[in-house]
């Protein structure tokens, strides 16, 4: 998984990088107006760094303008700063934050919330993935809907070309379903009964 580190210290830079080098591609963006244009990029990570105060634009602006992005609402970012009051912290989540590190941090710690980020990042994108193949199937479903045109007596249906098919051609064309034949109790009575009574007359 790609993940951008936001960052204007060279030397807290290099620390994050070999925290997370090995389990992530690591981008990396010097300042916010960097790390904005990170965000924009096709194939843009997920997952996402950011220093609180950095050059040109700060993290809190970014993180404001990920979420006023539609698109962009799946992206977990965790804001890294040295800002420890609870009116900073209310500041971060309320501009969009997911996570709030405050530095000096242990390494481990945050290896273990980057890692929490990626989970939810994951079961995001595998919802999504259940949702799409759910509107998928109602799609599917929503073809069998409407007027259907059946015939009173063989009890064909007339499709789009007219033409009249057999019940289960049409519905196995127009959604998942499969067929197996048996016989209903009333037509084992009316029809298959009374022929087997007329052949096991005629043996005799």
């Amino acid at each position: 998984m790609k993940i951008l580190l936001a960052e204007d210290d060279p030397m807290f830079t290099l620390l994050l990088q070999r925290l997370l080098e090995g389990e992530y591609e690591i981008l990396l963006a010097r300042d916010g107006v960097e790390a904005w244009e990170a965000l924009l990029a096709e194939e843009a990570p997920q997952l996402v760094v950011l220093d609180w105060l950095m050059p040109r634009m700060d993290g809190i602006e970014v993180c404001r303008r990920v979420r006023h992005q539609p698109e962009m609402a799946s992206m977990y970012m965790i804001l890294l700063t040295s800002r420890d009051h609870i009116k900073d912290i209310l500041t971060g989540f309320e501009a969009g934050a997911d996570d709030y590190v405050i530095k000096p941090c242990d390494p481990e710690e945050l290896r273990a919330r980057v890692r929490v980020g990626r989970r939810v990042v994951e079961l995001q994108s595998a919802l999504a993935g259940h949702v799409a193949q759910l509107q998928q199937a109602l799609t599917s479903v929503r073809q069998l809907q409407g007027l259907l045109p059946i015939c009173s007596y063989c009890k064909r249906i007339r499709n789009d070309q007219n033409y009249w098919e057999q019940l289960e051609t049409y519905l196995s064309e127009h959604s998942e379903a499969s067929f197996s034949h048996g016989i209903c109790p009333n037509c084992y009575q009316s029809v298959m009964k009374p022929q087997l009574e007329g052949a096991g007359a005629d043996k005799r």
